[in-house]
């Protein structure tokens, strides 16, 4: 993938950047696959906002991931690389041998017509998922689990890998790309290789209306707003205050996600 740069025809397009969509081989996807995708504007059952900035958008279908990849002893070909309006990366279709069509996050260096593998017995090679105590310490994984067949949840999005450092008893240590150490059940599965798309991080939205198109609304700042809007506004003096607080009141600093082990 390579990143296409905009003539400069409007403010808008002065600096944007898109995706030159190279590698995608498909354009239509596959029916038996997609699902609805309702939108929620940001409100939960009872009608209530409970995530801000939400509304509009592109009307988009939700493509079925086979994140837990246990279709065992089974090979598949790689029939296309499509794209998912739901995720940064790619997602490649893959044909089973036996008829049956899934869907997985395509990574970097996958092609059309290469063959992966899922299973204990699989090849080392990218795009073929496996538990971690049969992949070699040192490798780099992506869609990891957190509990055996429970599917990938770490490592999903455009750019993303972990290295398995350390395997020691029931469980394998994972360095995260935040440098963070995990310690996860060995028994977990995970797919070879990174994410591909690896240059997403570099897109240049350009303009306000692209977000829209996204279904991102605008954002006003707390210290532009009355003080009955915001905690971060003094009465009459309009300025912020010293310490930084969401608008129903939450302090935005980092809390303890667990207690401290007791020592006695």
């Amino acid at each position: 993938m390579a990143l296409r740069q905009r003539k400069p025809t409007s403010p808008g397009r002065r600096f944007q950047t898109v995706s030159d969509f190279a590698d995608i081989t498909k354009t239509l996807p596959e029916k038996s696959l997609l699902d609805s995708k309702p939108k929620t504007g940001g409100r939960n059952n009872y009608g209530r906002k409970t995530s801000r900035h939400r509304g509009g958008g592109h009307k988009q279908q939700y493509r079925i991931i086979d994140f837990r990849r246990n279709k065992d002893a089974i090979p598949a070909r790689v029939a296309a690389i499509e794209y998912d309006p739901n995720r940064t990366c790619r997602i490649a279709l893959l044909h089973y041998l036996d008829g049956e069509k899934r869907y997985i996050l395509a990574p970097n260096g996958l092609k059309v017509d290469d063959m992966v593998e899922s299973g204990p017995k699989a090849d080392i090679r990218t795009g073929n998922s496996l538990p971690m105590r049969f992949i070699p310490t040192g490798s780099t994984v992506h869609n990891v689990e957190l509990r055996p067949g429970g599917g990938g949840k770490m490592a999903r999005s455009a750019g993303m890998g972990v290295q398995i450092v350390a395997k020691e008893g029931a469980y394998a240590t994972l360095r995260l790309p935040s440098t963070e150490m995990r310690r996860v059940p060995i028994d977990c599965r995970a797919t070879l290789g990174t994410v591909g798309n690896s240059e997403h991080e570099l897109t240049s939205i350009g303009k306000a209306g692209r977000n829209r198109w996204k279904g991102v609304r605008p954002q006003t700042r707390g210290v532009a707003m009355n003080p009955v809007d915001h905690p971060s506004v003094v009465a009459k003096a309009r300025r912020p205050v010293d310490v930084t607080r969401s608008p129903r009141g939450a302090s935005p600093k980092v809390v303890r996600a667990c207690r401290r082990l007791r020592t006695s």
